[in-house]
This record gives structure tokens, sequence and C-alpha cells, in this order.
């Protein structure tokens, strides 16, 4: 029997909020296609809905996204035709791609998808908080980062490992966040950060305990009921469009395909094929060898 939950993603009204929550515990909570479209259809519901004035963003059972399911290889892999729905960019007569063959446009197309769903948050006239405990991962980063507010467990850890060997942030939200010199120090190492440096940097907002932080968070997105939406809205849309007039979608646009050019590196190939030989099992403790957010173990090991 499957352990995978049969709701993927959460969704709850109550109180004058909406509660969504990632809902693969088993798995940390990594992203798969259907918990990415759960998370913009329930932005989409609680934007809609006249009874939520703000929207929390969680993952359960301690953790809020290990970023994506990489052991899942049959859905975010260019070797196969994406989720239900995808097509290629040149439709029912384009090439059949030789085995091996990667397509830019195609991988841009299919990882612009994801970025276009993580971006309901940024869009969504409601105020959006995120609660970040356990890890906050890779693509987990991608979608938490375009939430208004973040709040994070004292316990917890955020980070983009991928920039070590097989990424680039494809919403980009790290260096409009931090600015240049943070943005640096922690893309071009993959280094994680913790709840004390975050909240020193400016990452997020209020640092708690793990067994306090979901209260904290509710508390704080029902007093937005106090302000009329319209209030909200204007002010959220006139804050976000600094950031738009400062280049984030030219940003997300060249993340989201250098993204796809350092998955086809020769680094990025053996990686893989060490991950095929070995399996996939994330080494945390030990963030300097080589790779090792990833799993890697040194040959030899």
């Amino acid at each position: 029997m499957s352990d995978e939950p049969l709701d993927v993603v959460l969704y709850e009204e109550r109180d004058d909020i909406a509660i969504i929550t990632l809902n693969r515990p088993h798995k940390k909570n990594t992203l798969t296609d259907a918990m990415i479209q759960g998370v913009a259809d329930g932005i989409d519901a609680a934007t809609k809905s006249r009874d939520v004035a703000a929207i929390v963003l969680r993952g359960s059972d301690g953790t809020l996204t290990a970023g994506y399911d990489l052991t899942n290889a049959n859905e975010f892999s260019e070797s196969i035709d994406g989720p239900p729905g995808w097509s290629t960019p040149y439709g029912a007569k384009g090439p059949t791609p030789r085995e091996g063959a990667w397509d830019p446009v195609r991988d841009y197309q299919f990882m612009n998808n994801n970025v276009r769903r993580f971006m309901k948050i940024w869009e969504c006239p409601k105020p959006v908080i995120g609660e970040i405990t356990g890890w906050a991962v890779g693509g987990a980063t991608d979608l938490v980062l375009c939430a208004d507010l973040l709040y994070m467990a004292e316990d917890a850890h955020i980070g983009y490992a991928p920039s070590r060997i097989y990424g680039t942030p494809t919403t980009m939200m790290w260096v409009h966040r931090l600015g240049l010199e943070h943005a640096k120090q922690f893309l071009l190492t993959g280094r994680a950060i913790d709840a004390p440096t975050a909240h020193r940097i400016g990452l997020v907002s209020h640092v708690l305990p793990a067994d306090e932080i979901a209260a904290e968070v509710e508390a704080e997105a029902r007093r937005f009921a106090t302000i009329p939406a319209n209030q909200l809205a204007l002010n959220k849309l006139l804050i976000n469009q600094a950031f738009e007039n400062m280049g984030l979608r030219t940003s997300q646009m060249l993340g989201t395909f250098f993204d796809g050019v350092t998955r086809h590196t020769e680094e990025a190939y053996r990686w893989t094929e060490d991950i095929a030989e070995r399996g996939f099992k994330p080494v945390i403790a030990d963030r300097d060898g080589p790779w090792r957010d990833y799993g890697q173990r040194p040959k030899g090991d």
C-alpha cells in the first residue's frame, strides 16, 4: 500500500484566514506537480473567498518542504513528456527528440509552468505568510520566498543547495529579498541558513520556537482582517511593483533558463549517474563535502 496521502495539499478556511498545508510527510513534503498545482489552486480559492483576509502556507509534520522530489524521476525529468496537459513547444508536428537530446525551450516552458504557479502567491491580492519549519531547500525556496512575510522556527534551515551542482533559483527571489552581498554569500555556496542568521540578514520577519510558530502565524494572519481588503491589495501591489520595476521578471526568465543549463553539464550528468548507482540519500550533517547537499558520497566512501 502506498504511503501517499489522498490529498497532498490541504486547504482550510477558518477564523478569517485560509491555511494551505503541504501534505506528504513521509517524503518531507517534497514537491510534485500535484502539490504545486494544489498550492496554486489553494491561492485561487483563498483569493476568491470573501471570508479570507490572509493566507498561511505551511508544511505538515514539522517540515515545510525539502524541495523537488528528485526520487520521482518519472515527473521532473526532461526525458519524459511532463505532467498531464504538457505539450512540446512545437505542437503535434514537432520532431521527436533523439535519445539524450536536450531541448532548452521545452525545458524552459516546463519549469516556467512551475514558476507561474509559484508566482500566484506573489500576485495574490491578500497577504500570504510562509511558515518555515524543519527544512526549506532548493525548490522550496522558489515557492516560499514568493510569500509576503516569512516566519521561521528557531531550529529550521533554509537554503538553495542546488546552486552547488544542479540548479539555479527559478523565481529568483533571493537577490530581491536579500540584496547583493548576502545573495552571493548563500547562492554561490549553497550553504544552509539557520534561523538566527535568516533573521539577522532580513530574510525572515520572526523566529519562534517550533511548538509556538503555528499559533503565532495564525494570530498574525488574523490581524489582517481588521484592515480593509482594498488597502491590503493596493499596498501589496505597490510594494511588489517596485521589485517588478527592478527587473524581477527578467531575472526569473534567466534563472529558469539557466536552471535547465545547469542540469546538463558534465558535472550534473555524473551526479545523476552516481544517484542512479548509489541511490538518493541526502546527507545533511556534512554540507562541505563534494555535493553532499544532494546526497552524493565521494567515490570510495
